[in-house]
């Protein structure tokens, strides 16, 4: 079964998220961040590290840098990583798939990864950034790569086929020391829960509202549509409307 990761940076949100067995890990970024009011990183980072190494040992954090430069960015990701052993839980760095001027991560990626630490490289959405990915990680340390199936279907472009490539790829060079895992970021629906595993994915990030959403799976639907119709009889009546 494809493993359910939690995204959000509330530690409200985490600390629900927590409590539920369903959820195996859990993800961030700076934007989300920002969305929740985090100022401090390190403290908030910290926190939740302390947070689940106590009450969820047995699940992983993935954090991101924000640096751009590659000096930065390798010194940010040593400094994640030692948070992880400071409170003996798996942190995995984020690592995005190129720098802003749009030159690839690729040799930081392998820098990293030969150094021993947990990466998940993110914002992936192109299979040839899949095979870049693979080519650039030791494949033995435990990676992450994930592809933003969500923001590739906003565009028009079928995911499926960009993972399905991607995975191919992977199978022919894969050995069975390797610990790379695929990741479908951005999710949309609660059916992309679905969708991820039948792409061959081993993990899917969601968000609380869509987790809720998974959780409702195999509800009868001509209840679900009673249900419906009687939310759309009382708003009306409630709203006083009259023809």
């Amino acid at each position: 079964m494809i493993k359910l990761y939690a995204d959000g940076a509330d530690m409200d949100g985490i600390i629900t998220a927590a409590s539920d067995s369903f959820i195996s890990g859990f993800t961030t970024n700076p934007t989300l961040m920002r969305a929740a009011g985090i100022t401090d990183y390190t403290e908030f980072a910290k926190r939740v590290i302390k947070y689940l190494s106590e009450k969820r040992e047995d699940t992983n954090l993935s954090l991101e840098v924000f640096a751009d430069d590659s000096v930065n960015i390798l010194r940010q990701a040593r400094i994640i990583d030692s948070w992880g052993e400071e409170f003996d839980y798996p942190v995995y760095v984020k690592i995005p798939v190129m720098h802003t001027d749009g030159t690839s991560t690729a040799p930081l990626i392998n820098q990293l990864s030969s150094e021993g630490i947990k990466l998940n490289v993110t914002a992936v959405f192109t299979a040839r950034q899949i095979e870049e990915t693979l080519d650039a990680l030791v494949r033995t340390t435990p990676s992450i790569v994930s592809i933003f199936a969500g923001r590739i279907a906003d565009v028009g472009t079928n995911p499926h086929d960009i993972i399905t490539r991607g995975i191919l790829y992977y199978d022919a060079i894969r050995t069975v020391e390797d610990k790379v895992e695929f990741l479908w970021a951005s999710s949309r629906e609660a059916y992309s829960y679905i969708d991820a595993e039948n792409a061959g994915c081993d993990i899917i990030t969601m968000t609380p509202d869509l987790i809720k959403k998974v959780k409702g799976f195999g509800k009868d639907l001509t209840q679900f549509s009673k249900e419906t119709c009687e939310m759309f009889y009382n708003d009306a009546l409630k709203s006083g409307f009259a023809i």
